[in-house]
């Protein structure tokens, strides 16, 4: 499959009330909790074309781009919350989201997603929790509720982070989840070092599908401000009305900045489940992906990724297939709300998964 694409993104945000990095403490201490409020938006539209025609006008195993020829307004979204920073401070964060894209893939089961059909909706509630920082040393951090997932170097995009590239990697859409819904800790052991723990219903599940739970751990270092190493992992039943056999899922993600203008990452995962295979062994699945940005000066930046997934058994991507995938992006800032991206994209599978027009083909 071959596809270029380009992206039109708007981010806008407002901020009501007065933010506690702006004014004294004894200010802060004196405002009502509702000035702490925070209100923004973001929105991403974008256009694709497959130069491999497909009859169905479906783009393969793409995660939000699956739509091929089409305008869409990707996501709109809208953000209400009261950070909590300091230890006795409570807060809260709501993420609510509409478009024709994100939305319906991203959505968590018992929520906007019917946990029988598995149909979806055109909105979302991406995250809404609850957060409590509790007087434990340095600050334990609480919170309770939904959730994007700390697993992986991409995120769903939102107006406080987006992707360099504009389409989502295959590890991404396949290898790890979208949100958890559950029981978050974290605690900040250092300036360098902190650890946090989930108590979740799983993989992107609002409702608990089989009664067990998934646990969550993260470790969070950074030992300069030119390098960061994110270490994840997670366990626990994922599968319907079955409490027995469990999914396991490891990632690391390292990032270096060197200077200003290059930033380059690594995002790698290896994951296993039982009870899936008729031969009685565990399926495996597992993906790495490199990423290099360039700022080239003014406004404009160049970024590339290129990934493998391997998919021995079929269970993530539903045939068994290793796949590789290259995309070339330029970026162009049209103003301090405005970004414009281009991505040129080539996938690879040793299946023929793929369409060129009416043909199954390997690419």
């Amino acid at each position: 499959m071959r596809a270029a694409l380009i992206s039109l993104t708007l981010a806008v945000a407002a901020n009501l009330g007065v933010s506690g990095l702006a004014a004294a403490q004894d200010a802060v201490n004196q405002e009502p909790w509702y000035q702490a409020i925070t209100v923004n938006g973001f929105l991403e539209a974008s256009y694709s074309h497959n130069f491999d025609r497909p009859e169905s006008e479906i783009n393969t195993l793409r995660v939000f781009d699956y739509d091929n020829g089409e305008v869409k307004l990707d996501v709109a979204e809208l953000v209400v919350q009261k950070p909590a920073s300091r230890p006795g401070e409570l807060g809260f964060r709501f993420d609510a989201t509409a478009g024709q894209s994100v939305p319906a893939v991203a959505a968590a089961a018992g929520l906007f997603r019917d946990s029988d059909t598995g149909e979806a909706h055109d909105y979302d509630l991406q995250q809404v929790f609850v957060s409590w920082i509790a007087p434990v040393g340095e600050g334990l951090r609480i919170d309770a509720g939904k959730f994007v997932t700390p697993f992986g170097m991409e995120v769903i995009e939102g107006y406080d982070g987006y992707n360099d590239n504009q389409t989502r990697s295959l590890l991404f859409g396949y290898a790890i989840p979208f949100t958890h819904t559950g029981l978050r800790v974290s605690y900040p052991f250092t300036g360098k070092l902190t650890v946090s723990a989930m108590v979740v219903q799983g993989w992107d599940n609002w409702q608990d599908n089989n009664g067990a739970k998934s646990l969550v751990v993260q470790l969070a270092l950074a030992p300069s401000p030119r390098w960061a190493l994110y270490l994840n992992a997670m366990g626990g039943p994922e599968q319907r009305d079955d409490t027995r056999d469990r999914r396991n899922l490891y990632n690391v993600v390292a990032t270096f900045k060197p200077d200003g203008r290059l930033a380059f990452g690594l995002d790698g995962v290896i994951g296993d489940e039982g009870g899936l295979l008729a031969s009685g062994a565990r399926a495996r699945w597992s993906a790495v992906a490199g990423y290099a940005r360039w700022a080239l000066g003014g406004d404009f930046a160049l970024a590339l990724r290129a990934e493998m997934f391997d998919d021995p058994d079929g269970v993530r991507t539903g045939t068994a297939q290793t796949l590789h995938e290259v995309t070339l992006t330029p970026e162009w800032k049209l103003g301090e709300h405005f970004v414009l991206r281009g991505d040129l994209r080539r996938d690879h599978s040793d299946a023929d998964v793929f369409q060129d027009h009416a043909t199954p083909a390997s690419s």
